[in-house]
């Protein structure tokens, strides 16, 4: 049985639970790598990752580097000394960190490798109406989320489940498949599986303004896709003409496949829900967000918004 002596590298809150379970199951955590410190809100005021501020209260020693291709990040890799590195939301290693390690260094990403590379796996899997997804863990090699896998596990996406839902469930399920793998390497277990680097495979690029607008010529099924899969967050925007054009992002909604005789983006109300006419059917708005508002339940908005007779999404 190997002793390992395990550096975590992540960011965010998905990577939290990870770094949590580690602990929890009695691995050696000698240090953790995050983001560093970055100004947020109005004050500017310094924000720390939510892995740091995890850390800290575990007592762990945190590192920061701005260029982890330093000298004096390589200083201090060598003076924590792992011999393993777990790697959940972060940044692309270069070469000589990811070698550093005598057991190498291994990354959970959250879907079922080969499908699904890239920066926003469990939005695209939702955007795309897939009825399944997972998280894998994987060795890293030199290109981005291509190398040996280690182990995967599978879960379903419930039809009408929005992108914040799943996230959750593989935040969940991801930290217990980081332990699962540890157990492996620990006991010189692993088999790995090459990904084929070669066929062609749905991507999960990063979010952008361009992607994330709503196309309301598309079939309703799409455009109730696009909505769950990016709500909460960034969410889905468009712009609504309703004497003055403004732009709005669309949140918590439902659909209706139904022939109808309506435009394209046009609005009307019914029972407390905004109703978009799309191609097939109706997308039934209950959570939007005005330009400069708070995001509010769409029949407490509507107690402060007059609809103009000829109101569209565009």
């Amino acid at each position: 049985m190997k002793d390992l002596r395990v550096l975590f590298m992540g960011t965010p809150d998905f990577a939290v639970e990870g770094l949590a379970k580690i602990l929890e199951a009695g691995y050696n955590v000698v240090g953790v790598v995050t983001a560093p410190d970055r100004p947020a809100g109005r004050g500017r005021k310094l924000n720390q990752s939510a892995v740091k501020k995890f850390a800290l209260t575990k007592s762990l020693p945190v590192l920061q580097p701005t260029n982890l291709k330093s000298e004096e990040f390589e200083n201090q890799l060598k003076e924590l000394n792992p011999n393993l590195q777990v790697v959940v939301a972060f940044r692309m290693l270069p070469e000589k960190v990811w070698k550093f390690p005598e057991y190498g260094t291994f990354n959970l990403h959250a879907s079922l490798l080969p499908e699904y590379r890239g920066a926003a796996p469990i939005n695209w899997a939702v955007i795309n109406g897939e009825k399944t997804t997972g998280a894998t863990t994987f060795f890293i090699d030199e290109k981005i989320d291509t190398g040996a896998i280690i182990k995967s596990k599978e879960i379903d996406i419930q039809a009408t489940e929005n992108v914040g839902a799943v996230h959750d469930r593989l935040m969940n399920m991801g930290a217990e498949l980081i332990v699962d793998t540890l157990k492996l390497i620990e006991n010189g277990e692993v088999k790995t599986i090459l990904q084929n680097k070669e066929v062609e495979l749905k991507p999960a690029p990063k979010l952008t303004r361009e992607n994330t607008k709503i196309d309301w010529t598309k079939n309703t099924t799409t455009i109730y896709n696009l909505i769950r899969g990016l709500n909460p967050y960034p969410a889905a925007w468009c712009f609504f003409q309703n004497g003055d054009k403004m732009n709005v992002k669309i949140f918590d909604c439902e659909m209706i496949l139904k022939e109808h005789k309506e435009s394209i983006g046009k609005v009307s109300v019914e029972n407390h829900q905004i109703k978009i006419a799309a191609s097939d059917g109706f997308i039934l708005v209950n959570e939007m967000q005005l330009p400069g508002k708070r995001k509010m339940r769409v029949k407490d908005l509507l107690n402060g918004l007059t609809l103009e007779e000829e109101a569209y999404m565009l």
